[in-house]
Parts: C-alpha cells; sequence; structure tokens
C-alpha cells in the first residue's frame, strides 16, 4: 500500500535550498512512497483562534485535509533570527487547534549549512509536540544544501543526496 508523506516548506522563496529538498524528494520517492508537496503557505491567513472553528477560513481546511490526507510530514524550513519564520510558525498555528497531526509521523530537514539551523529545528521539535505528532528520529537528519547543489531544474542531482533524502522518506513510510 502506498504511503503518502506531505511536504511542507518553511520557505516561500522559490529559489530557496528548502525548497530544492523537497522538489528533490518528491523525484526521488522511494518505491511506495508518493511524496506531496503542499504548496499553500503564502495563501494562509494570519492566525486568530477567533477563526478557528468548525468552519476555519478555506486555505486552512486546505492544509487540514492535505494533512489528514497524509500518512506522516516532512519539514524543510530555513531558519530566520534564530527560528522558524513567521509564515511556517503561523502554518503551524493552524494545526494547534485541530487533530490532524495528533499522532502523525513527523520529522524534518534541515538543510542549512553545517553549525546553523539549530533554533528552528528546536522550535519546529517543540510546535510539533503542541500538535502531539509522533517525531521519527530516525527521520531527522541534517543535509546540507549549498544553493550551488542545485541545478537549473530546481533538483538536487547528487546521488549521495538524493539517496539520504529518499532514506528520510522511507523512514517517514516506515513508520506510518
Amino acid at each position: 500500500m502506498e504511503k503518502i508523506i506531505l511536504l511542507l516548506s518553511g520557505s516561500m522563496r522559490a529559489g530557496s535550498s528548502n525548497e530544492a529538498v523537497l522538489r528533490t524528494a518528491a523525484a526521488a520517492a522511494p518505491p511506495g512512497v508518493r511524496a506531496v508537496r503542499y504548496d499553500g503557505l503564502a495563501g494562509l491567513p494570519h492566525f486568530n483562534p477567533d477563526d478557528d472553528g468548525d468552519a476555519p477560513p478555506a486555505p486552512v481546511a486546505r492544509l487540514r485535509a492535505a494533512i489528514a490526507g497524509a500518512d506522516a510530514l516532512l519539514v524543510c524550513t530555513p531558519e530566520y533570527a534564530g527560528t522558524l519564520p513567521g509564515s511556517f510558525k503561523n502554518l503551524l498555528d493552524w494545526t494547534v487547534g485541530g487533530t490532524e497531526i495528533c499522532d502523525k509521523p513527523a520529522a524534518w530537514v534541515n538543510a542549512a549549512a553545517p553549525g546553523r539551523g539549530a533554533g528552528a529545528a528546536a522550535t519546529l521539535r517543540t510546535v510539533l509536540g503542541y500538535t502531539g505528532a509522533a517525531i521519527v528520529e530516525d527521520a531527522v537528519a541534517a543535509i546540507p544544501v549549498g544553493r550551488d547543489a542545485v541545478g537549473a531544474d530546481g533538483l538536487i542531482a547528487d546521488p549521495g543526496v538524493r539517496r539520504r533524502i529518499a532514506g528520510v522518506l522511507a523512514a517517514l513510510a516506515a513508520a506510518a
């Protein structure tokens, strides 16, 4: 049975290494895994608890439906000012009131240069804890990706990096 892994990017910059990791994940998914990119980050309204009821805004309903339909989640996000980018934290805030992430296997890839990105990873771990996600430690990975590693097609061509990304997906699928 095919496992669906929802890919969540914390970056809205099309040329980001985080986006490249997730595009590569979608292209290099191992057999039995379908990696699907969520692309609604920029369209989410600012989180407001007053709007988080039975009929949330349509972009939020689509986000929650995408999460509910996935077997696992893979995040790749940059770090800004020592933590998650505000737009991605906003995405996660919209998931706290729902149950879609509860007990769902989740992991992240830190694509930053060695020694960078720890603040974003720590915040991500904390927020995913609030949502009840099941962190899959074997799928959490640091895979540094420089801009020079990304081809004109937006993918990472290095076979070693592609194998590591496929391994992250396999570990998530095994936990789902």
